[in-house]
């Protein structure tokens, strides 16, 4: 065997394939497209479940791809074996409806024995034990000798995955040697040792599993074949392990320059690193970000991992120095990485920052945990509290399990696995399929897959007169529909844009006949259904309508010229908040509608006035410019050299749609657009807000609507003014004047009211002592107050500091004139070593009131609009604190 690079691999495999008539697709995003089944892209087939069901055409009847993947099922093993890792390079060549086994199982020996040079001598081969014609093929036209052929059972050689496509399948295995073997005598083919490492599955997707567990033929056959890149490169590399191959191990390497103690636990940890960073780097490239929950929460667990196995090495905020060594390794095949490096480092070095806190957070409650079983003279950990740990503070089970161990104390292994098992359960609840694709059926399936709308808005974007190709009428396919019926309608042709990529779909009317036997449908919205088929969705306001039929679709003009505006103004929008917050903003999402447009973006903090200012400003210089808006059809990898920038998780041909206004903003995009940046007219930030861990969110408007608020907003200024008897220039200062009376008088209110009212507040004081409940030695106050100010509440818990040396205090002033509330709480310092924080407990009583604020983990304050939620917000705050405490 010649030794060979995995990126040399990689190509000889795809050209391989091109020579036997495939398309190469490119690797789909790691976020699943319709397919709800999965978090994450786990195999090269995944992406194409709709090519096998034949829901949509596939762009060729043969296609060879190298498919991206997470797969975590087996985390607990990546590091410590020659094979599993959590990211790993799929590569495969798929037929629908075109060869099948006689061709597939010489093609993938040819490649083996011929274009990789593996010797023969070397291979065996397994088959579905029921299959007879793949042993056929290959005992007598391959020539394997019998004893190298082994028949194996369902679970072994049958892929199936619920209802829907299925077949028998064959394993290609190559023999690494008696020392990678296990003290087995019987070692053969199937046993889980690293001597016989499986490196092909060839599946031959033959029979449809129905709902009652029984099998039929496929009408049409398909080949479906995978084969780990990494395995691969371990038998041509002659590696121990996919830690030794090129591009894994130049990762590893980076992370083990750091290390000083190089043992064999440390080598396990570097192999970890190495692994983990690299799942990180492409979730984040595709647009995955770290949260508590779904494949951001994948996201997370690795990352925090990664970051843990380091600490234990001795290795110290190091995780973006990895992830720049992870994109220089693979940028050869994926060159989004370094389209996306600064955004993908940004986000790692962020949520390392978030976990090391964290870490010395989870670290706290441990050791109480601990000291409350030694006082108890128990000695194990229940799974409950090591899930919650693991769960709220994202503190490592096995870090938990290793530091039970040197206090002589055990880990409920049984109940952590349990309470897994049920967020596992909710996690695909909250998916609510189980289904092949991934999703339940709907009418839309029914359809015939890819009938031929031609969408023609782009250049003719009034009417036209179209085919009337298939109705969908009261939720069912009809040759016909009348008045009052919901439909919708497929049409030859259309101008109707369908909603994708965050701009919404065309409304309009579809009509045909004269004014006396006029037939008129009301079209609400435009969408891509199952299928790549195009429905025009609404109601028939008059007449009936026919398959077959020719009307004309006619758009609504008025509102597509809105949404072109404020799509138009995303692209700028999104050039200008680079160049004024950096290059590591990225689009995370965007709604764009005729009454406004919604732009997500990664970025760690929240716009300063000056910032929003300056971005608006910005964008608003680009509309009044009037700089041509250039839209053009050209390749991919050209769109690329030209800067382009593309979403996140998008799946992109071999040609695109480029947009580009000037130098100023070239972004890849299939929506609608002005002709020239003027028609935009001007450009208005509503609102910036924060939706999530690292990612913002702008509203605004444009055009008329911008300035319709312009002019409210000059009104309500007007009247301000008139109401202050002051000029709206002198504004400012005579309400600044206000302010600072009313503050005065506030403190002189605040004065008297606490020499009136001293005996009373310490009544006050005494209740509040006395409604304190203990939890487990600490004492919670939650209280609310009826028209009591800041200033009284800040009394008030001066004076229960002097009281409460272990606890935490929540009070909230209602004013019923204002509806409004003022929290306020502080926490000791045991508390907060427990896991309360104050800035947390009164930012979630606030929100559930309408209101925001925050603070330290031992002292903050905020405010409610709405006193009518306050009840709730203290009962909540309440049960929260009781669970971190109990």
């Amino acid at each position: 065997m010649k030794y060979k690079t995995v990126n040399q691999i990689r190509d000889l495999f795809l050209d391989f394939f091109v020579d036997k008539g495939h398309t190469v697709l490119p690797s789909f995003p790691l976020v699943p497209q319709g397919d709800n089944s999965l978090l994450l892209i786990n195999s090269g087939m995944a992406p194409m479940k709709a090519f096998f069901t034949g829901q949509e055409a596939p762009p060729s009847k043969r296609v060879v791809t190298c498919q991206k993947c997470i797969r975590t099922i087996d985390i607990d093993d990546v590091g410590k074996d020659a094979r599993h890792g959590s990211f790993f390079e799929m590569l495969g060549n798929f037929s629908f409806g075109d060869y099948f086994k006689k061709e597939a199982i010489p093609w993938a020996w040819e490649f083996l024995t011929e274009k990789m040079e593996i010797p023969i001598e070397k291979l065996l081969v397994s088959v579905y034990e029921e299959d007879d014609e793949a042993y056929d093929i290959w005992l007598n036209t391959i020539k394997v000798p019998a004893e190298k052929i082994y028949r194996l059972g369902k679970k072994d050689n049958f892929w199936e995955h619920g209802v829907g496509p299925c077949g028998p399948c064959t394993e290609i295995h190559f023999d690494r040697g008696e020392k990678y073997g296990c003290s087995d005598e019987n070692c053969k083919v199937g046993c889980d040792c690293d001597r016989f490492m499986e490196i092909w599955n060839l599946v031959f997707t033959q029979f449809e599993k129905n709902e009652d567990g029984s099998f039929s033929l496929l009408t049409s056959t398909n080949i479906d074949t995978g084969m780990g890149l990494e395995r691969l490169a371990i038998v041509l590399q002659e590696a121990d392990s996919i830690f030794e191959i090129d591009n894994i191990k130049s990762v590893r390497d980076k992370v083990l320059l750091g290390v000083k103690n190089k043992t064999s636990e440390a080598l396990i940890s570097a192999n970890i690193i190495a692994d983990h960073i690299r799942s990180v780097v492409f979730m984040a490239s595709d647009g995955v970000l770290p949260s508590n929950e779904g494949r951001g929460y994948v996201l997370r667990r690795l990352l925090r991992r990664a970051i843990r196995h380091g600490k234990s090495i001795g290795l110290n905020e190091f995780a973006a120095e990895i992830a720049n060594v992870s994109i220089e390794a693979y940028c050869h095949a994926y060159p989004g990485l370094k389209e996306k490096e600064k955004h993908i480092v940004q986000v790692i070095n962020t949520e390392e920052s978030r976990f090391l806190e964290t870490l010395d957070t989870g670290m706290n409650l441990l050791q109480k945990q601990i000291d409350e079983l030694q006082k108890n003279n128990e000695v194990k950990l229940s799974g409950a509290n090591a899930f919650k740990l693991y769960d709220t503070f994202g503190f490592p089970p096995d870090l938990t399990r290793e530091i039970l161990e040197e206090k002589s104390l055990k880990f409920d292994e049984e109940g952590f696995k349990k309470e897994m098992e049920n967020q596992k359960q909710r996690a695909r609840a909250a998916r609510g399929v189980s289904t092949y694709m991934g999703a339940d059926e709907t009418v839309y399936h029914k359809l015939p897959p890819g009938l031929p709308t031609e969408f023609i808005g782009y250049d003719f974007d009034l009417s036209m007169s179209s085919e009337i190709l298939a109705i969908i009428a009261d939720g069912e396919i009809k040759d016909e529909a009348h008045s009052s019926q919901q439909v919708a309608i497929v049409l030859s042709k259309t101008p109707f844009y369908a909603a994708s990529g965050g701009q919404k779909g065309d409304i309009g009317l579809i009509s045909v006949g004269t004014l006396e036997e006029e037939t008129i449908i009301e079209i609400t919205d435009c969408i891509n259904v199952a299928g790549n088929n195009t429905v025009h969705i609404g109601e028939v306001k008059k007449g009936q309508i026919k398959k077959g039929l020719i009307v004309k679709a006619c758009i609504n003009s008025s509102n597509r010229a809105k949404i072109k505006t404020n799509h138009s103004a995303t692209h700028i929008l999104q050039s200008m908040l680079r160049s004024v917050l950096g290059d590591h903003v990225e689009q995370a999402g965007s709604d764009v509608s005729a009454e406004r447009l919604r732009f997500d973006f990664t970025h760690t903090s929240g716009m300063t006035p000056s910032e929003r200012e300056e971005v608006e400003n910005r964008v608003n210089d680009i509309i009044w410019q009037g700089i041509k808006v250039e839209e053009e059809t050209l390749a991919l990898e050209e769109a690329r050299k030209r800067g382009a920038m593309a979403l996140f998780g998008e799946k992109y041909g071999e040609t695109v749609r480029m947009v580009s206004i000037a130098e100023k903003s070239i972004e890849l995009c299939g929506g609608t657009h002005v002709k020239n940046t003027k028609e935009i007219g001007m450009f208005r930030i509503i609102s910036e807000s924060g939706i999530a861990s690292g990612v913002r969110r702008i509203e605004a408007v444009t055009g008329q609507t911008a300035l319709q608020l312009y002019k409210e907003e000059s009104r309500i200024l007007n009247q301000i003014s008139l109401s202050l008897k002051a000029k709206p220039e002198s504004l400012s200062e005579k309400v600044r004047a206000l302010l600072d009376e009313n503050k005065n008088l506030k403190k002189e209110a605040a004065k008297m009211s606490a020499t009136v009212t001293s005996e009373k507040q310490g009544e006050i004081i005494a209740d509040l002592i006395n409604s304190a409940e203990d939890i487990k030695g600490f004492y919670l106050i939650v209280k609310k107050l009826e028209n009591y100010d800041t200033h009284a509440l800040r009394t008030f818990s001066d004076k229960l500091k002097l009281e409460v040396k272990s606890g935490v205090v929540l009070l909230c002033g209602v004013n019923n004139e204002t509806n409004t509330a003022q929290f306020l709480a502080f926490a000791t310092e045991d508390a907060v070593k427990q896991g309360i924080h104050a800035g947390n407990i009164v930012k979630s009583a606030a929100s559930l009131c309408g209101g925001g604020g925050g603070g330290r983990p031992n002292h903050a304050q905020a405010g409610g609009k709405n006193i009518n939620k306050v009840d709730e917000a203290l009962k909540t705050a309440l049960n929260e604190m009781k669970g971190l405490l109990e």
